[in-house]
């Protein structure tokens, strides 16, 4: 299994090669060269596993030769052992053909567990292996963040830096990341929002002096592996509710196409999906993208669904990149548009792009509500962000079953949820001390040299 950039001027890479690159040296993200496909008999074969033996499944075609089917066993078991539920990403029905899939049961209680603690333990195989150290840089909206720092902490193969917006993410994903111990993470509270976060990430891994320099590496979802974790929730659910005998559909809220993409390529390996669902808060750039084939950032707002705050949603471009045939100068040719304000997407790149994906957004009032009406009807607390996804999938309901992903723990959101229903969630045993906890965090200006200055110094090069 080799990996090619979405930009095309990049070189072809293994699965590991491309998993400790992250971003491609042309600006573009890696991809597959092919999908590898299911039959039904491969689907059925999942019915009555483990969501580690899934997990296999779904993940070994794309490795190749780059982990062997032991460490990959291996890695998988110690990557969702600390996951407080024995099926790691049950089913809770809603409602009539509607279901939550909880992915909230990881360590840091969100979604980006299910990718991080994987990849944490692939990174530090495959760097022992090597004889190497890299340094991790992350850009966050809140939930990756904590994730990677609780997935690399303290392995002695790997220093992490994660910028986050400062005063723009809830207080327990700030102090999720600022309260570790292990002096190989650092959390960077910067000035701007996510997307200039983003950006900066990207500017650092372009200038090839500084990313050689101090052999840099990307675990956000612009990583491919991230991506793939991400897909196996989509078979383990939908084997549940009778694929590949029937279709389901999916509603993912999201803010970085990260989420929805995974389920994309479930689709393409033959998953029997009817439909994907974009579920976007008020900053709806993918919504609007959907409908009208225009994709043209504006200012980003702050809403009580902060993940979802993102103008500039990066695995956008891997779907493009199938909707232009895999033509990566135009793609190219679009992320300079990109640049100058937005681009438009042509007719036949947005058909096929509408017969994959539908797309909804949910207000800051409709979404609280659809936090006090759930509580209310189902006794199911949401997080702002899981709301998102209800309310648009509420409105999208058909003959196949829902599936509306739950992002993460109402407790990590407290604020939102007890001002929407009036009861304040409280934490998990585990995290009650939280807010006890001394942080410790870095502010810094959106300057991109002092960032650098910030990370040499840091890793004593």
């Amino acid at each position: 299994m080799k990996y090619i950039s979405t930009r095309g001027n990049a070189p072809v890479l293994s699965f590991e090669d491309a998993m400790l690159a992250g971003l491609a040296r042309d600006g573009g993200l890696y991809v597959p060269e092919t999908v590898p496909r299911m039959t039904s008999a491969d689907i059925i074969g999942m019915v009555g596993l483990s969501y580690e033996e899934i997990a296999l499944r779904v993940i070994q075609p794309f490795v190749g030769d780059s982990f062997s089917e032991a460490e990959l066993i291996d890695s998988i078991s110690v990557a969702y052992a600390g996951f407080n539920h024995t099926a790691r990403a049950p089913l809770v029905q809603l409602g009539p053909n509607h279901h939550l899939l909880e992915l909230f049961h990881g360590p840091t209680l969100a979604f980006k567990d299910f990718a991080m603690q994987l990849i944490g333990q692939l990174f530090q195989r495959a760097l022992n292996r090597r004889g190497e150290r890299v340094t991790i840089v992350g850009a966050t909206s809140g939930d990756t963040g904590a994730a990677a720092i609780e997935a690399f902490k303290g392995l002695d193969t790997v220093d992490v830096f994660i910028l986050f917006p400062n005063g723009k993410v809830s207080e327990v994903q700030r102090r999720q990341m600022t309260t570790q111990r292990e002096t190989n993470v650092h959390a960077i509270a910067m000035e701007g929002t996510f997307d200039t976060c983003q950006a900066m990430l990207k500017d650092m891994f372009n200038d090839f002096e500084f990313r050689d320099g101090v052999r840099l590496a990307g675990v956000n979802s612009i990583n491919w592996a991230r991506v793939l974790a991400q897909v196996v929730y989509y078979f383990s659910s939908a084997v549940a509710l009778g694929a590949p005998h029937r279709k389901v559909s999916f509603t993912v809220p999201t803010g970085n196409f990260g989420d929805i993409f995974a389920g994309y390529i479930a689709k393409r390996m033959g998953l029997p999906i009817d439909r994907l669902v974009i579920a976007t808060n008020h900053n709806d750039i993918l919504h609007r993208a959907i409908t009208t084939g225009r994709y043209d950032p504006s200012t980003v707002t702050p809403t009580i669904t902060p993940s979802m705050d993102i103008q500039v949603s990066s695995n956008f471009e891997r779907a493009l990149f199938d909707a232009y045939d895999r033509n990566g100068e135009a793609i190219v040719r679009l992320m300079g548009e990109l640049k100058e304000g937005g681009f438009g997407i042509n007719k036949e790149a947005l058909s096929i792009l509408q017969n994959y994906f539908d797309s909804g957004r949910a207000t800051e009032k409709e979404t609280s509500l659809t936090i006090k009406s759930m509580f209310e009807s189902t006794g199911e607390v949401l997080c702002p962000h899981s709301a998102v996804g209800v309310k648009v999938a509420n409105e999208s309901l058909g003959t196949a079953p829902m599936i509306t992903l739950a992002t993460a723990h109402p407790a990590k959101f407290p604020d939102a949820v007890d001002a929407s229903m009036g009861k304040r969630p409280a934490l998990p045993n585990w995290l009650a001390d939280l807010f006890d906890r001394s942080e410790r965090l870095t502010e810094m200006p959106n300057d991109l040299q002092l960032m650098k200055t910030l990370i040499c110094e840091r890793i004593e090069l």
